[in-house]
């Protein structure tokens, strides 16, 4: 049997520890390098969520999010990882760019997350949504409607936000004392945070893998403070 503690998963019977690859596995952002940005404290903050106006959430709209997620799922299982570079959120990109030196040192270090799991022996074999998406409204702005038959000014949500738990499954190769490699297969679940501008339905995304409300409320400020994440969790099945 596995556990995942502070320090990693660990296999008791045997003592073999898999740190080493959890510190790749939770560093990248479904196979893209994670890095958090730091929470924002701009004017906007002083924006409440009961200052904005809300609308009923479609339902095609959470089908288009799930859909998504699991089209990027697909390419990243087929190796295209750069596809969840380019659909990584604009916003959180650029925060984490800023974090981490720049957007051409970013952008180095995603590329190269194929090859660091190739060196390390990590292949991902499926990842797909599963559960219950969570849905938000979020970037408010003014923008004119029309109510009553007169044309007024409110302050009203923009973009959709929709975070869509999911499967993944990795294969890791590992040698134990020149033995022939042994394969572990190790399930994780954990969400992506789907984001597009009302009415486009062009998603891009978030890895929730050590994400906080506070990196999310960093970004959308009127997010409530009590919200709840998917939970998160990595095992040994095999």
């Amino acid at each position: 049997m596995a556990v995942l503690d502070g320090r990693g998963l660990r296999m008791h019977r045997r003592g073999v520890r898999f740190s080493r690859w959890f510190r790749l596995l939770t560093v990248i952002a479904v196979c893209g390098l994670q890095a958090h940005g730091q929470q924002g404290s701009g004017a906007a903050s002083s924006v409440s969520e009961a200052e904005v106006v809300s609308e009923p959430v479609p339902p095609e709209v959470v089908a288009s999010a799930v859909a998504a997620v699991a089209k990027l799922g697909e390419e990243v299982v087929m190796g295209r990882y750069k596809v969840a570079v380019d659909r990584m959120n604009p916003q959180w990109k650029e925060r984490t760019a800023k974090r981490m030196g720049g957007m051409e040192k970013l952008e180095k270090q995603l590329d190269g997350v194929a090859a660091q799991m190739v060196q390390q022996g990590i292949s991902m074999i499926s990842f797909k949504p599963q559960g219950q998406p969570l849905v938000y409204q979020v970037s408010p702005a003014r923008k004119v409607v029309r109510e009553n038959g007169a044309d007024v000014e409110k302050l009203v949500h923009t973009k959709w936000m929709v975070l869509v738990p999911t499967a993944t499954r990795f294969r890791i190769l590992r040698k134990v004392d020149g033995q022939a490699p042994k394969s572990h297969i190790i399930e994780s679940t954990g969400f992506q945070v789907a984001v597009s501008d009302k009415g486009a339905n062009d998603w891009t995304f978030i890895d929730g893998s050590g994400l906080s409300v506070s990196d999310l409320r960093g970004l959308f400020v009127t997010l409530p403070q009590d919200m709840e994440l998917p939970q998160t969790s990595k095992k040994e099945v095999r």
